[in-house]
């Protein structure tokens, strides 16, 4: 095992990191910017290591200064949980040259998955069906065309190395569809450098559902259930849950079983995330993308797993075997996580920085918040507007919404705007109590509420 880590990241993921590694007994290093000067991973690391100044690019992003403080602390490994150098195959690589262990999957793994074309042909060869779409990058209008008169209209064109929304445009017809590629490959470049895009047929209103799983260096893989990721706001999650609403058992091990294969195919060691469209039309599900990180929402899967995924990843990088089987692993009872951001919902969801000069958290049986934010802590507009992330467990779904409720109730922070109401308002909604939602569920919701003014 490692006996120092250094953690390439900042905010709740940081602090749920060097709480993982204190608990194996692990020291810690953290890095900051400037801006994060008084943040709690900060506080509660064993060492705290300023990198720069507060842009990312000077600071969470800046792979020199990152590595130049790992050699100086004298760390095994770094850990680069969520966003930033997380999926940055380059990062992995100079971790490797400079003897330091990156806790996550290989370089290789991280390039091979993170293009998005490469990925989908992979995972096609392992037998995971994905949506029908174009055999490679679209190079001009006609191929363009050629697609979707082939696969028929909705299409939606995504960048090939995209993510969070970037670089993806939904189109009806011949008209939008030439206007849209040229957007989104200039939308692909600005925001990854690489202006390639490809287009898949659009499926209508489906499910977002993802499978975790956990591969050790010694070909061992085993998947952790679902999570359902369908309550989303311009491609960007805003409600998580597990297991899923609309995965049956037999489902679940049918998903499990492909995923596992299409894994063991890449040889894939870490934790990661294989993640399906569901059309709940024709009852399908379709490949997607994975993830070759930790989750934001992983916490669902550690209440209805009982299994620390954070320890599980550091372990495996540490040439550990996984010791858990897969008829090992149960899923009891339900978790929902709400995203707490620092923002406007009623205004567009505006992002709302400031100082926080009231802070009440909730807590009882049953209810876990990750935060890095207190009373007195100024909320940054230099980063993510994620503040916290609000769990909770039942033994039934029903029993998880209504600890969520309360919970959200007892949630209390001030001047700053959050999305705690927001939440609420979700909490009440009658067709997520069902648990009939898609990915088109906030904005039916705010259609709905628009009517009834």
């Amino acid at each position: 095992m490692f006996s120092k880590i250094l953690i390439a990241n900042r905010g709740e993921i940081a602090l749920r990191i060097i709480r993982a590694c204190h608990e194996l007994g692990i020291r810690t290093v953290a890095v900051f910017s400037e801006a994060d000067r008084n943040s709690l991973h900060v506080r509660f690391a064993d060492e705290a290591i300023c990198i720069g100044q507060a842009a990312s690019s000077s600071s969470y992003l800046n792979i020199p200064a990152i590595i130049s403080a790992a050699e100086i602390a004298d760390v095994e490994a770094i850990h680069p949980g969520y966003g930033f150098l997380a999926e940055n195959p380059h990062f992995a690589e100079i971790c490797e040259s400079c003897k330091i262990t990156f806790i996550g999957p290989t370089p290789e793994n991280i390039r091979l998955m993170g293009d998005k074309m490469a990925a989908r042909s992979t995972m096609q060869k392992a037998g995971l069906p994905i949506v029908p779409g174009s055999a490679g990058v679209i190079k001009n209008k006609e191929e363009a065309l050629k697609t979707a008169k082939s696969i028929g209209y909705p299409v939606i064109i995504k960048a090939a190395a995209g993510g969070g929304g970037k670089g993806m445009r939904i189109c009806h017809n011949d008209l939008t569809l030439i206007s849209s590629l040229m957007t989104a490959q200039a939308e692909a470049e600005s925001n990854f450098g690489n202006p390639n895009c490809y287009i898949e047929k659009y499926v209508e209103k489906p499910r977002h559902i993802e499978i975790q799983i956990l591969a050790d260096k010694y070909g061992h893989v085993l998947h952790l259930g679902e999570r359902d990721c369908s309550i989303q706001r311009r491609h960007q999650k805003l409600l998580e849950e597990s297991p899923s609403p609309a995965v049956d058992s037999k489902t679940r091990k049918r998903l499990g079983e492909l995923v596992l294969r299409g894994m063991k195919s890449i040889n894939y060691c870490s934790a990661g995330t294989v993640e399906f469209l569901f059309d709940q039309q024709h009852n399908n599900f379709y490949f997607m993308e994975m993830n070759t990180r930790i989750q934001v929402e992983h916490p669902v899967t550690e209440m209805v797993t009982g299994i620390d995924l954070i320890k599980e990843q550091i372990r495996i990088s540490a040439g550990e075997k996984l010791k858990i089987h897969q008829e090992g692993v149960q899923f009891k009872g339900a978790a929902i996580e709400c995203r707490i951001n620092a923002e406007d919902f009623e205004n567009n969801f505006m992002p709302s920085p400031g100082k926080i000069e009231t802070l009440v958290l909730p807590g009882g049986p049953n209810v876990r918040v990750d935060t890095h934010i207190y009373t007195g802590y100024e909320i940054s507009p230099y980063y993510d507007s994620l503040v916290a992330k609000l769990i909770t467990y039942g033994h039934s779904r029903q029993e998880a919404i209504n600890t969520m409720r309360r919970a959200l109730g007892e949630f209390y922070i001030a001047p700053i705007k959050t999305t705690i109401p927001f939440h609420q308002r979700i909490m009440e909604n009658p067709l997520f109590l069902k648990g009939d939602i898609s990915t088109h569920f906030i904005q039916d919701m705010f259609k709905e509420e628009e009517k009834g003014e």
